[in-house]
């Protein structure tokens, strides 16, 4: 959703929001539901990405297939990645 507050355009995924004059735009409701998908949607990134890496794991283990390697080394990077930032959404979630 695009909201455009005088001169300042604000991109949101909340529905509800409070538009002051010449000021940003400030969520007010839904913020730890929205938290909350954030973190459901980590966590499904981060079951798909296990998955892929565990499918070219187990091709390289058993078939010796080296392009199978050089994709589960890739999964295992962008699984660094995304732990990463759950981790960090978490610790912010926790603080509240």
């Amino acid at each position: 959703m695009t909201l455009k507050c005088e001169y300042i355009i604000l991109e949101l995924s909340l529905n509800d929001y409070i538009c002051r004059k010449y000021t940003d735009c400030i969520p007010t409701a839904n913020y730890k539901l929205n938290n909350n998908r954030k973190m459901e949607e980590l966590v499904n990134k981060i079951k798909a990405e296990f998955e892929a890496f565990a499918t070219n794991a187990n091709l390289q283990i058993e078939k010796a297939n080296k392009s199978a390697g050089t994709r589960a080394r890739k999964s295992s990077l962008d699984l660094e990645k995304l732990l990463k930032e759950f981790r960090k959404v978490s610790v912010e979630e926790s603080k509240k």
